[in-house]
């Protein structure tokens, strides 16, 4: 008698950690908020002293599209920003591909960044006006250094984690160092330097809006705090609305940067 067979299929346990996003999901979730925001004002369980309704902010935002502020305000940041952060990214991208390749720039570098990196950057603010003056020099100064130690931080540890063995062999065949540094190393830190860009960006919007608090006519951090000095709290949470949609833009081109350059990945 033939014997039978008992054995069965094992069933594919090695799916990895692969997370996916679910749109549909986040928009429902963000319209009953809204809808429970907008239901308590209206029943009048939520003053609109302290937290306007949904509504109110709504028509105090399209109040400054239509009086033309909304763009005096908006280009005057976006210019600081993207000054600040650039020239911070630039400059912290070369400082931190030094750190993590030379030994007298490590020995150097990291010292110094490490401890001027934990003070806070706007309390340097008084220091650029007295250096730059009041005008744009000195906000694009304090964003500039925010920017600069965490982009530095962030290249090196990149850098530093990217294997060794790879860039043996690369020397090994004989690979100009010019060449081992475009196509192994800058490969290998991308990822630790793009979240290092997150990180960064989400720094200089919070340098923007307290450098414009302490001097700037125009501007969203000038915008909220003329609309808190008035107690328009409707005007103000308009304001703050408007840096989470910077906050949004510059998350959504940074993934889209993301998908690009990792696609190797």
């Amino acid at each position: 008698m033939p014997e039978r067979d008992t054995s069965r299929a094992v069933p594919f346990r090695g799916g990895g950690f692969a997370p996916g996003t679910r749109r549909a999901a986040a928009w429902i979730v963000f319209a009953v908020l809204l809808g429970a925001w907008q239901v308590g004002s209206d029943l009048g369980a939520i003053s609109p002293l302290f937290l306007p309704s949904p509504r109110e902010i709504a028509m105090a935002f399209w109040s400054l599209v239509e009086s033309g502020d909304l763009w005096r305000h908006l280009g005057a940041s976006l210019y600081r920003l993207a000054w600040g952060w650039s020239l911070g990214t630039v400059a912290g991208l070369a400082v931190g591909f030094a750190v993590g390749m030379f030994t007298i720039a490590r020995s150097v570098g990291l010292p110094l960044v490490s401890a001027l990196f934990p003070i806070p950057k706007i309390a340097l603010l008084p220091l650029f006006i007295i250096w730059f003056g009041i005008g744009e020099p000195s906000k694009v100064a304090t964003i500039f250094f925010g920017v600069f130690f965490p982009t530095v931080i962030n290249t090196y540890a990149g850098v530093d984690n990217v294997a060794r063995g790879l860039i043996r062999m690369g020397q090994s065949f004989g690979l100009p160092t010019a060449a081992i540094v475009w196509r192994i190393v800058l490969p290998g830190a991308l990822p630790g330097i793009l979240a290092g860009f997150r990180i960064s960006a989400s720094i200089a919007i919070i340098l923007l809006v307290a450098a414009e608090m302490i001097g700037a006519e125009w501007g969203v951090g000038a915008l909220v705090l003329a609309a808190g000095n008035l107690m328009q709290t409707d005007l103000l949470l308009a304001g703050v609305m408007l840096l989470s949609l910077m906050g949004l833009v510059v998350s959504f081109v940074l993934t889209r940067l993301e998908r690009r350059l990792l696609r190797w990945r």
